[in-house]
């Protein structure tokens, strides 16, 4: 009811939800908790510091293709979860089908790449995750994926009216600079068999300044990126999934290489002096974009280019 961004009476609350002024009092000083800021008003009531759109079905579903919407099992939207890739990795263990999709309207412990906390403030982002079963090829079937469903993020976000933004191997999402997105992959399955991929999003739509206090990287938002072009929850939420669907479901036929040109034309480390580190090994050198397996190639400084199938890459903004 205060997702409207308007007053609305300790009274008229109460009637509607059937509970006490009390239970009201306490449900508020809740919202807190979920970094939810609010205002008091004698005589007004309450209304949150900024009006929220929440996630729904019907929205989103609007925005997929007939072919798409027949490839979802399961569509969830939770209203809190530890983490969404970790709520799917369950679901995968106990035989969930292909193609179930969960979003959240906030995560207690969403994931960010090697044992990371992605920050999750309430209504405010979109995460996703989507679980997907690849019946030939096994785990090495999945090369290369995380760098597809990059693809499908900017196409997604073209779409949104959103341009210039860039990717950084393997699973990042950036503009000018800072961070913007990031995608984590977690498969499991047989090394020649079939085999499971969960596949997880989490895409900054607005991330409160008090909130993204404990990030230690440069990061962004597409609220400060598009300005006054406001940026539909729903719609971006419809619209990423719909792209990422595209991709997983022809993924086992055609793999990375259908996909390789276009990323990079969104590469944005190429040509920069960059540091990767793999484990406690730690290779300087002068990025020279991917290979046609999409592992990540380094110009050391010998003159010798080296390939690299993992690792994280940290750069200078400077050099950007």
């Amino acid at each position: 009811m205060l997702a409207d961004g308007e007053f609305h009476s300790g009274t008229e609350l109460a009637e509607a939800l059937g509970v006490s002024r009390s239970a009201i009092c306490k449900q508020l000083s809740g919202l807190m908790v979920l970094g939810l800021h609010h205002s008091a008003v004698s005589g007004k009531g309450y209304r949150l510091d900024k009006s929220l759109e929440l996630l729904a079905h019907s929205e989103i579903n609007a925005l997929l293709t007939e072919q798409n919407k027949a490839l979802i099992s399961t569509l969830e939207i939770h209203d809190s979860l530890d983490s969404t890739n970790s709520y799917l990795m369950a679901h995968s263990r106990n035989n969930a089908e292909s193609g179930f999709v969960c979003f959240a309207e906030h995560q207690t412990a969403g994931k960010g790449r090697r044992g990371r906390q992605w920050v999750s403030p309430y209504g405010s982002n979109i995460y996703v995750s989507l679980l997907w079963r690849f019946q030939q090829g096994g785990i090495a079937g999945t090369a290369g994926l995380s760098l597809a469903i990059g693809v499908a993020v900017i196409r997604a976000l073209k779409e949104q009216g959103i341009n210039e933004v860039g990717l950084k191997w393997p699973n990042d999402i950036y503009f000018q600079g800072k961070k913007l997105g990031g995608i984590l992959i977690e498969v499991s399955g047989e090394a020649d068999g079939p085999c499971a991929a969960v596949i997880g999003l989490g895409l900054n739509l607005f991330l409160p300044e008090h909130q993204a206090q404990t990030i230690t990287q440069a990061w962004t938002d597409l609220t400060q990126i598009s300005g006054e072009n406001k940026v539909l929850r729903n719609q971006l939420a419809g619209s990423v999934l719909n792209q990422m669907l595209a991709i997983v479901n022809g993924f086992e036929t055609v793999g990375i290489s259908a996909y390789l040109d276009e990323w990079r034309s969104y590469d944005c480390l190429k040509g920069k002096s960059a540091a990767l580190f793999i484990g406690q090994q730690h290779i300087e050198g002068i990025v020279e974009g991917i290979d046609d397996k999409g592992l990540l190639l380094i110009k050391k400084p010998d003159g010798t280019v080296q390939a690299f199938a993992s690792g994280e890459v940290s750069f200078s903004a400077a050099t950007l």
